[in-house]
């Protein structure tokens, strides 16, 4: 008889765009711990082999797939091929992003084109791939990362911002949808995680401005260890959560956020203020 229940994690088959590095690489770890077939998805082609055969050592299942998530048709290729060879498909980790730090007059209309392509068109690309798949088979979980950034403004990353608040807003409306046909759709809102996209926007990002180095000190103090975020952010999707925070206490803003949007604002205002005067005169030591 055939399955047709979604496995979780034992025994899934499971695709992680972006997952050669950073939050990417933790859940695809992650998942391969929980028993899951895993497909790391990523640009970085050689680098998602190499943690392939990181997994594989271990005792994991996983391969590596070149994709660039702006590309439609390679993600279809991917997605497509990852559902004939397994014979189904229970996860999609639309994870790919890259970010563009700075003010919204330094950003050029090329990098808000690039980061509403990774970030939005690579999970809107990730979904008309694999949604009709799970549709067809009864079963599934889309899971697309957003941030923090995707449920409270913040300033010096409006392009990113709009992203995320874009594939919040994709995500739970296809919950909406989907749960008839037996579909499970989460968003996944990191707060500060360790990875490159705190360094400098990602591999395939950028910074348009100087980050002194104590401003960095603190956010650091903030990040939390990717590998530590995987094993909360897995086991919120287990659950079947729509909106996946993680670390939690960045739940209270979001709250506050909910509860008063102008005071909110207000603060965001004076943390961007805060934030222009440590920009402008970077003091010494930390």
């Amino acid at each position: 008889m055939k399955d047709s229940r979604i496995r979780t994690f034992d025994g899934a088959v499971a695709i992680v765009t972006g997952g050669a590095s950073g939050i990417g690489r933790a859940l695809a770890e992650g998942l391969a711990r929980r028993g899951s077939r895993v497909v790391l998805a990523d640009r970085q082609i050689e680098l998602a082999e190499e943690v392939t055969a990181e997994v594989r050592s271990r005792g994991g299942e996983a391969e590596a797939q070149e994709v660039d998530v702006t590309d439609p048709a390679a993600v279809e290729e991917v997605v497509r091929g990852t559902a004939d060879a397994h014979g189904r498909l229970d996860y999609l980790f639309n994870n790919a992003g890259i970010a563009v730090a700075g003010r919204a007059e330094d950003n050029e209309l090329e990098d808000w084109a690039r980061v509403l392509d990774v970030n939005l068109r690579g999970v809107v690309h990730g979904i008309h791939a694999a949604y009709p798949i799970m549709k067809a088979q009864g079963f599934g979980h889309l899971v697309s990362t957003a941030s923090m950034a995707g449920l409270i403004p913040t300033s010096m990353l409006a392009s990113y911002n709009a992203a995320k608040h874009a594939v919040v807003g994709l995500s739970t409306s296809l919950r909406i949808e989907a749960a008839s046909a037996g579909v499970r759709v989460s968003v996944i809102c990191p707060g500060v995680i360790r990875t490159a996209i705190l360094d400098d926007g990602g591999r395939y990002g950028k910074l348009l401005m100087d980050i002194p180095e104590k401003l960095r000190h603190r956010l650091e103090n903030w990040a939390m260890e990717p590998d530590r975020f995987a094993d909360k952010a897995l086991a919120a999707v287990a659950a079947n959560k729509p909106i996946i925070i993680v670390p939690a206490r960045w739940k209270l803003l979001w709250w506050l956020q909910r509860v008063s949007p102008s005071l909110w604002l207000l603060l965001a205002c004076k943390l961007h203020d805060w934030a222009i005067r440590e920009l402008e005169q970077p003091s010494d030591g930390l």
